[in-house]
């Protein structure tokens, strides 16, 4: 029932409210201030929560490389061995000293007689201050690491040296004492089978034993000397390879004596100070040994003589770890699979080993007392063959081969044979002394009867002489004399002054015959080949450890050139020595991180 307001109330009233209930909706509806308010309010919200993770994350990452630090100072200074203490109350110590002793979960030691291995884990938390809103109320903060202190494989070459002046002062004593101690500090530190030692006694040259060079390619022969001449782009390159081509040192003397040996044995009559490459074993290379008594053995051997040639050892030194001489190696080791008596143990058959490879470290140590000097060898066109010397050892006769004699130098008539000259007869004729006849005049007697008996018996002899010339073999017989054998057994001066001289005359034998036979590399050259392999054998990776033993100031420089860096030189006098090759053994034993 209607009221009698709404009764008397207009229609159009109602309709107006209603028109203004919707416009005013209408117009709420496309109003757009204040729409941005709400996206700010949650952009600034994710802000903060990204912000807030950033926070506790790099909060929690400094707790993490505090606690990691913490945890990689302790085991290093646990797996040292020279570390007394236990290693894992080493590790303890560190982390009660860090005030860290409840984070530490788990210690592991792993030793033997060349290696120490600990391995450390350790973990905390971290309260987050605004990760927690979104539900993360901690973040885990590990460490772990495993320190290890290993000498692994080593391959040492000490490169020693045994010149002329290394006789005085005490120092080869001092060497010796000094190099054996550092080889038995090395097989004390190490596993058996992982060590190999090579020694390189040097002065002028480098000796090998004998049967090294049956499987290189070596050209020129004697019997007695085994060292090789090398060309300064070898010195590029650490490696002497079993198929490149080198040549032989001559046994020969460079000094200014005449001497004639050839009734006795060139290894002992060459004279010693004068000579530059040594036959006696103890100057023979030492080849990747491992046994300590026969090592020191070898250096007790070892003898002071020649001039200086620090070029020549690091060459040698370097070789004997490059794996260039690997076929060699395997040649030299026993082939016979049920014994083991080669000159190389069967275990280094497989040394030396590649660059970087098999846990390998190379060292080479090398000591000098002096400068470079000087290096003799023999030319070539005198070093191999048949040299124009005869010789017939029966009367020790000399004879020299001219070749054709087309000059009748003989005056016989005949320029069609050969022509030979005899120095000691100063007489051209055409064979070589024992290797002709001459004729002689020989008498014989006989009895003739000049009176008779009447029975017919002699009663009276008369003694008549005949004279008849006879052929007769010249005594003895002549042989050519190679170059290997002439210069082993004569020293240049006494074939250019004894033999040749009475044919050509002084000037032009010694000219000939000692002068431009007789050839040598300078001091400054070695300097600059030393620079030139010990940069080589630096770029391989080889460390170099280098003794300047009471040297002179020229040689210290050279020497401290060569080394790693300067913490890889020691300058020594006298008994430091000792000390130098005992920090030298204890800077080999590595130290690091592995994980």
């Amino acid at each position: 029932m209607m009221t009698q307001f709404e009764a008397n109330r207009p229609a159009n009233a109602s309709n107006s409210v209603l028109a203004k209930v919707r416009n005013a909706s209408r117009a709420f509806a496309r109003e757009e201030d204040g729409a941005l308010v709400a996206f700010g309010i949650f952009l600034f919200l994710m802000i903060l929560m990204v912000g807030g993770i950033g926070v506790d994350v790099m909060h929690s990452e400094m707790k993490r490389t505090r606690l990691q630090h913490t945890l990689d100072r302790a085991i290093l200074a646990a797996a040292d061995l020279d570390q007394t203490r236990d290693p894992q109350a080493v590790v303890n110590d560190y982390f009660e000293k860090a005030q860290m002793t409840d984070y530490l979960a788990d210690v592991t030691v792993n030793q033997g007689l060349n290696f120490r291995e600990v391995s450390a884990s350790a973990s905390t938390t971290h309260a987050t201050a605004f990760m927690r809103l979104v539900g993360v109320d901690t973040l885990e903060v590990p460490a772990a690491g495993t320190a290890e202190e290993r000498i692994g494989n080593l391959e040492i070459s000490l490169v020693l040296d045994v010149s002329g002046s290394m006789g005085s002062n005490s120092r080869l004593s001092n060497l010796k004492v000094a190099a054996k101690e550092f080889v038995q500090t090395m097989d004390d530190n190490t596993e058996d089978d992982t060590l190999s030692i090579s020694i390189v006694p040097y002065s002028a040259q480098v000796a090998l034993p004998d049967g090294v060079f049956d499987h290189m390619n070596v050209q020129g022969t004697n019997d007695f000397a085994n060292c090789l001449n090398f060309s300064t782009s070898d010195f590029d390159d650490t490696g002497i390879s079993h198929t490149t081509s080198y040549d032989r040192n001559m046994h020969f003397t460079w000094s200014s004596s005449k001497y004639d040996n050839r009734d006795n044995n060139p290894r002992e009559e060459v004279d010693d100070g004068y000579q530059d490459c040594y036959t006696e074993s103890s100057r023979e290379v030492a080849i990747l040994q491992n046994d300590t008594q026969e090592l020191k053995d070898y250096i007790d051997d070892m003898f002071a003589s020649g001039n200086t040639s620090i070029d020549m050892g690091m060459k040698w030194g370097t070789a004997l770890i490059d794996p260039d001489f690997r076929p060699v190696i395997e040649k030299l080791v026993d082939q016979d699979e049920n014994t083991d008596s080669g000159m190389v143990k069967k275990v280094f058959a497989d040394r030396p080993y590649d660059y970087g490879t098999n846990d390998s470290l190379k060292i080479i140590v090398v000591m000098s007392d002096g400068q470079n000097t000087r290096q003799h060898h023999i030319t070539d066109g005198n070093r191999d063959g048949d040299s124009p010397v005869w010789y017939n050892e029966q009367e020790d006769f000399y004879s020299i081969y001219l070749g054709q004699d087309v000059d009748d130098d003989d005056n016989d008539g005949d320029t069609d044979e050969p022509i030979y000259y005899w120095p000691s007869e100063e007489e051209f004729i055409d064979h070589a002394y024992g290797e002709g006849v001459y004729t002689t005049t020989e008498t014989t007697y006989e009895w003739e009867c000049t009176s008779y008996r009447k029975n017919g018996n002699c009663k009276k002899y008369k003694k008549i002489a005949q004279t008849v010339e006879v052929t007769v073999d010249e005594p003895g017989s002549a042989e050519v004399v190679t170059y290997p054998d002439l210069w082993a057994y004569t020293s240049p001066k006494y074939v250019a002054e004894e033999i040749f001289e009475p044919l050509l005359g002084y000037n032009t034998a010694m000219d000939a015959w000692y002068y431009d036979v007789i050839d040598e590399v300078s001091y400054g050259d070695k300097d600059d080949r030393t620079k030139q392999i010990c940069d080589a054998a630096k770029l391989e990776g080889t460390i170099i450890f280098a003794i300047g033993f009471e040297a002179p100031d020229s040689a210290r420089v050279v020497l401290k050139d060569c080394a790693s860096s300067d913490s890889h030189y020691f300058d020594v006098d006298g008994l430091e020595i000792q000390d130098a090759f005992a920090a030298i053994a204890t800077s080999i034993r590595q130290l690091r991180l592995t994980q």
